[in-house]
């Protein structure tokens, strides 16, 4: 790294710190709190541009030129940005969290992936399962941590951030837990739907060794001692931050378990299927991961309306439910009541589109607000999955204004 780069990213680290410092960031953790306790001060809005990031941080703005160094300046101006442009809900900090240096074997076998020439085009793969004798093939990934590689990392980014940041090691080893995607990955999507019905034994044979392999790599992580607590400023779920104190658990003495974290299950492919064939191919092999983690989120982009009492009746402790851009709000506000937190997910073609509407954008989360309001749930609203704001940043900071309006409206 050079001298310029390493003074790029001090001085980006200041602004950072300063930011945090600030009584509006030092008094939202508070808000996040009240919510995972199911005790909202009013619903929450977080605002993840996800894909879009490359049009409001351009290559232009960057000014490392080594690429760790990049690296770390892309995290930084993120930071900045969101701090700088949203005023939502979400809580600039002033840490610096470093990656454990943990690898793993996965699985053994994988698709063969056929990627298009476009940049951020749709890709097909060939999946490898092609008879009930491939699931054979399928390994328990195994994890190894190297410790002193972690060490190195660590005095590095404390050497370079340690007098601006609070600089220290915290890993996050997998998004969410469901399996089925994966295993549709192996399998593919029509085949599977396929194999529900005309061959369900081989559907339950590769979950359960899905299944068994998670469990395991889950134990070895936590036998290797690198997970880490995310019960404060850490994403959880589809949406949402783990700021809470149900977590860890009464018995926690410093070395964090699995039922020291929240856990998080979806089921993306199985949008389609009845409560009835997800409970039976996809919770059920669910269940025994979930039980594991100390409070739960559920779901992503699949609509889950007509399987929330199922969800209500089954998952352990589940505290969070994604109610995505085609579940029916009103019958999921109905179900949820104040029971799980309503993590809504508005549709994120209102910034994709041609033309943005804002008038559009504040009538459908006035209306979800209110069906909210009236069924006393517990509402949260997240913008993401956002692949383009056609070229217009600004949409965001607009989308993220009418939707804290909004929110304070309908505390009101």
């Amino acid at each position: 790294m050079t001298a310029v780069d390493r003074q790029v990213l001090r001085d980006l680290a200041h602004r950072v710190a300063e930011m945090a410092a600030t009584p509006e960031h030092q008094g939202r953790p508070e808000l996040w709190y009240a919510q995972n306790r199911l005790k909202p001060i009013r619903p929450l809005v977080f605002c993840s541009p996800e894909g879009s990031w490359p049009e409001l941080i351009p290559d232009s703005d960057m000014r490392c030129e080594d690429a760790d160094a990049r690296g770390i300046e892309w995290g930084l101006r993120m930071r900045l940005y969101a701090a700088e442009h949203f005023h939502d809900d979400q809580v600039c900090d002033n840490h610096f969290r470093v990656g454990p240096a943990v690898s793993s074997t996965g699985w053994g076998v994988g698709p063969e992936y056929v990627h298009p020439e476009a940049a951020r085009g749709a890709y097909v793969w060939d999946p490898p399962i092609k008879q009930r004798e491939d699931i054979d093939r399928i390994q328990t990934p195994k994890s190894t941590h190297d410790s002193e590689a972690t060490a190195r990392a660590l005095a590095f980014h404390q050497d370079l951030f340690g007098d601006i940041l609070e600089v220290y090691v915290h890993g996050t080893f997998w998004w969410g837990l469901g399996l089925i995607d994966e295993w549709t990955f192996l399998r593919g999507i029509q085949q599977t739907y396929l194999d529900m019905t005309d061959d369900p034994e081989l559907v339950h044979a590769g979950m359960r060794r899905l299944m068994e392999g998670r469990l395991a790599w889950l134990r070895e992580l936590e036998t290797l001692g690198v997970l880490s607590l995310n019960n404060g400023n850490s994403y959880v779920g589809s949406g949402g931050f783990g700021f809470s104190d149900q977590l860890p658990a009464d018995d926690f003495s410093g070395s964090v378990r699995l039922k020291d974290l929240w856990g998080f299950c979806e089921a993306q492919t199985m949008s389609e299927v009845s409560p009835a064939m997800h409970e039976e191919f996809v919770l059920e092999y669910q269940l025994p991961i979930l039980e594991l983690f100390g409070l739960n989120c559920y779901g992503c982009c699949e609509p889950l309306h007509r399987k929330l009492d199922l969800l209500l009746r089954r998952v352990p402790r589940l505290r969070r439910v994604s109610i995505s851009p085609w579940a029916d709000k009103r019958v999921s506000a109905e179900a949820l009541e104040d029971r799980v937190i309503f993590s809504w997910k508005p549709n994120p073609a209102a910034l994709a589109a041609v033309e943005f509407d804002p008038e559009w954008v504040r009538r459908d989360i006035r209306e979800t607000v209110e069906i909210c309001r009236a069924n006393g749930c517990v509402l949260e609203i997240i913008i993401k999955d956002t692949h383009t704001c056609n070229h217009q940043p600004k949409r965001f900071d607009d989308w993220t204004r009418i939707a804290m309006e909004e929110a304070v409206r309908g505390a009101e």
